[in-house]
């Protein structure tokens, strides 16, 4: 088996566990009206065991319950994934708040139009630990050294720069990056050795640590509140589609609160092995503990957090360029499909 195979294996097992922590149900009844006959909805998100509300939806019928039908696709970096949905080949993305404010603002990658784009649900708080290669045992080691990133226009990077910054050594002064792709594609490379560290999202980060790795910070300890993944989509989609986006959202959210019962533990194991069929009960188990902490993990209902969205756009302001001076955090985000998925 490739490493790469053995990554997705390993990474989804992790995540399983993260059924085993605390209590939660789905949501009640009220307004929602569910579309009729069932939508077809395509989703693009980065591959890894932090998909596991949306397998418990599929597998669970909370998809089917809320009225869509949800067709999947991996991206491998942030620029397909963004571009894909700009250009209307998907119609909601799990990604980085950071990459939705980046193509709303011109900062992206490509050159294309993202003022479409909008947060239509939260995620998580991004799961962000730097890891480097075994002989770096220091944020000091790493001066010198090359640092992988997705993009450096978007996504987690300005976090990466935060904390070398906040350590004393300056981009292109004391260190460069190189782009090697998505989360699965850094982690590969950083196997491989090809950079010195990068930023992993759990549990790649224990699986690096596991194979002599060094984890040499975390994110949440570093800056706080931070917004990571969240749903976004087009707003002239989702004005379209409106029972279509509130059914993705309120089926999500359930799933997250399946998850976060101690009772489907079993079944919820039995769910990430059957997406990832080679992976461990004890990588499952370590995923469990990171995925559901309590301040760390999964955001319960997904909820999104405004003050980890301003925390995402301070970095941008500081690091981004060209310089713009970017808009108030409730410019990137409509609560409507959510107010609307939770009644």
């Amino acid at each position: 088996m490739n490493l790469l195979r053995r990554t997705f294996v390993t990474l989804a097992a992790a995540s399983t566990v993260l059924l085993a922590a605390c209590a939660g149900g789905p949501s009640g009844g009220g307004g929602f009206t569910p579309p009729n006959p069932p939508q077809k909805v395509r989703l693009i998100v980065f591959p890894g065991g932090w998909n596991l509300p949306v397998w418990v939806a599929r597998e669970k019928g909370l998809f089917a319950k809320s009225g869509i039908e949800v067709e999947t696709t991996d991206t491998p970096n942030s620029q397909f994934q963004l571009v894909g949905m700009i250009e209307g080949k998907f119609d909601i993305m799990m990604t980085a708040i950071d990459n939705i404010v980046a193509y709303r603002e011109g900062q992206g990658a490509q050159p294309v139009d993202g003022s479409d784009l909008v947060a239509v649900m939260g995620g998580d708080q991004g799961f962000l630990r730097l890891v480097s290669v075994p002989e770096v045992k220091t944020i000091a080691d790493l001066k010198g050294k090359t640092l992988s990133v997705d993009a450096l226009t978007t996504g987690y990077a300005f976090v990466l720069l935060e904390i070398m910054a906040r350590n004393g050594l300056v981009l292109d002064r004391d260190y460069r990056t190189e782009r090697a792709g998505g989360g699965i594609q850094r982690f590969n490379a950083l196997m491989e050795k090809k950079q010195a560290a990068t930023l992993l999202i759990s549990p790649l980060d224990v699986m690096a640590v596991e194979r002599g790795f060094t984890r040499l910070a975390d994110a949440s300890q570093a800056l706080g509140q931070y917004q990571g993944l969240v749903a976004g989509t087009r707003r002239s989609w989702a004005a379209q589609n409106p029972n279509a986006v509130a059914g993705y959202i309120r089926a999500y959210a359930d799933a997250v609160e399946w998850c976060f019962d101690p009772r489907n533990r079993e079944e919820a194991i039995g769910i990430i092995q059957k997406y990832t069929p080679k992976a461990s009960r004890a990588s499952a188990e370590t995923s469990l503990a990171l995925l559901t902490h309590p301040t760390e993990g999964m955001q319960r209902r997904a909820a999104i957090d405004m003050k980890g969205v301003q925390t995402a756009l301070d970095l941008r302001a500081r690091y981004a360029r060209p310089e713009k001076k970017l808009q108030a955090p409730s410019s990137y985000y409509t609560p409507e499909y959510y107010n609307r998925a939770m009644r």
